[in-house]
């Protein structure tokens, strides 16, 4: 893996991490579920982001 993926590959793990333990921490006093969905979503389209710009050019290396 180059340089520039394996910061890609950390930032997707971090944001897992914090799918995990951010309901469970700073969203523990809300009663509503869609407050982790929320969450959830919004670090799930970042996560989409993240591979498209690391996947874009694989095709085009030699």
């Amino acid at each position: 893996m180059k340089e520039n993926e394996w910061k890609w590959a950390l930032s997707i793990i971090v944001i897992v991490m914090l799918a995990y333990i951010l309901p469970y921490t700073l969203l523990n006093d809300v009663s509503k579920w869609y407050g982790g969905f929320f969450v959830w979503t919004l670090l799930s389209i970042i996560v989409i982001v993240i591979n498209y710009f690391l996947t874009k050019n694989w095709g085009n290396e030699r």
